[in-house]
């Protein structure tokens, strides 16, 4: 990996972590790591310490950046907008309680699940075998082909 550095000097400046660190960082690495080892303690992590702790998604080295990132833009820019809008309303309910949470999910999975492209989606998977056993071991492939 290359040089990445991340840390939370604010408490080193007299000041306290903001821009929400003070309130994602617990939710990510726990309450404990988050005071005393990122926030308090103003350690810097390397990439592959931040992957390891799931501060950050995946450490890539400098000759994968673009190629990975392309290619997960190009996999997601295929899938239903409102799909995907939906589901990041979904992950905004994890502040509230886990009920409340669930049900709103369910209501936006009714909601998708009605939508014309996702029915046709969705029965194309069918046709493709995606609830065999064969086709949950070829998952990446089924679903290249539900844009077709």
């Amino acid at each position: 990996m290359g040089p990445t550095i991340l840390s939370q000097p604010e408490v080193a400046i007299g000041i306290i972590p903001s821009g929400s660190g003070s309130q994602r960082l617990p939710r990510l690495l726990g309450r404990g790591r988050a005071l005393l080892e990122v926030a308090i303690g103003c350690e810097d992590y390397d990439a592959e310490q931040t992957e390891g702790y799931e501060y950050i998604n995946r450490a890539l080295s400098r000759a994968e950046l673009d190629d990975v990132v392309a290619a997960l833009a190009h996999r997601i820019a295929a899938y239903p907008r409102a799909a995907i809008a939906e589901t990041k309303k979904a992950m905004d309910y994890l502040d509230s309680q886990i009920t409340q949470g669930v049900l709103e999910e369910q209501d936006l999975f009714n909601q998708t699940r009605m939508m014309p492209e996702a029915q046709r989606r969705m029965h194309r998977f069918m046709a493709l075998g995606g609830q065999t056993h064969e086709g949950e071991l070829a998952l990446d492939s089924i679903i290249e082909q539900l844009s077709v």
